[in-house]
């Protein structure tokens, strides 16, 4: 994937800056497909093309890029937004707005690419829950039956020895898998809460305390839909917490 992005920043120094950087990203693939110094700029640039993200300063002359944010959000084919920014005291507004980054100036190329990835994985669901051509599922068989689960309804995935556990809102359904390919091909829907175990981004909603008889005190994940938690290893914490402050 190739992300259109849109640079807004009012001084011509940080937005060459910018598309130097974004020259050198290998992955994610970034094209500049227009620059704005203001917010009235890039209005009119959203208005004549579609972009997959804008990398947006906050304080410029006139609409400052809060307000801009805000006004993107409210458009049909809104791009995904993340806030380049010398200040780092608006992180809390910014998240309120739904950007998925917040990258504090001077920018490292290291934190830009993460902020990317995060824009790669929300066009990619984005585009995958618009698509008009199939609706993503997983395909289930049973007893000479098949079944396709649409990914929408599908809570959480469990390895279970040999097989997977497909959890929807009401039902427990088996599948015939791997939960490494299940994450390899559906990584745009899910996220690894544990080493046995993926979740529905969407459905994320808390980090509760928890207690296991093998593991001790951690951490467990609660998830809309379904009254259980399901365990978060140390090591996927951090992933998961991410998930929580970009979807806030």
């Amino acid at each position: 994937m190739t992300l259109k992005a849109l640079i807004v920043d009012d001084e011509a120094l940080a937005r060459s800056r910018m598309r130097s950087l974004l020259l050198d990203c290998v992955s994610p693939k970034v094209t500049v497909e227009g620059e704005a110094a203001h917010a009235a700029q890039a209005l009119t640039l959203l208005a004549r093309q579609s972009f997959d993200v804008v990398l947006l300063d906050i304080h410029m002359p006139g609409t400052d890029g809060l307000a801009l944010a805000q006004q993107i959000a409210g458009r049909p084919d809104a791009p995904v937004v993340v806030f380049v920014t010398a200040h780092a005291g608006h992180a809390v507004r910014a998240f309120d707005l739904e950007a998925v980054d917040y990258v504090t100036k001077p920018v490292r190329l290291s934190r830009l690419i993460l902020a990317l990835q995060k824009v790669e994985r929300r066009v990619a669901a984005t585009r995958a829950l618009q698509s008009d051509t199939a609706v993503p599922s997983l395909t289930i068989q049973d007893r000479g039956r098949t079944e396709r689960i649409p990914l929408s309804e599908v809570v959480y995935l469990k390895a279970e020895l040999k097989y997977v556990t497909v959890r929807t809102a009401d039902r427990n359904l088996i599948l015939d898998g791997s939960l490494s390919e299940l994450e390899e091909r559906h990584g745009a829907f899910f996220v690894r809460v544990h080493r046995n175990a993926l979740v529905a981004r969407r459905r994320v909603r808390a980090l509760e305390k928890h207690f296991d008889e093998e593991e001790g005190e951690g951490w467990a994940v609660r998830l809309q839909g379904i009254d259980e938690t399901l365990a978060v290893s140390r090591r996927q914490l951090a992933v998961v917490r991410e998930l929580l402050n970009t979807s806030a």
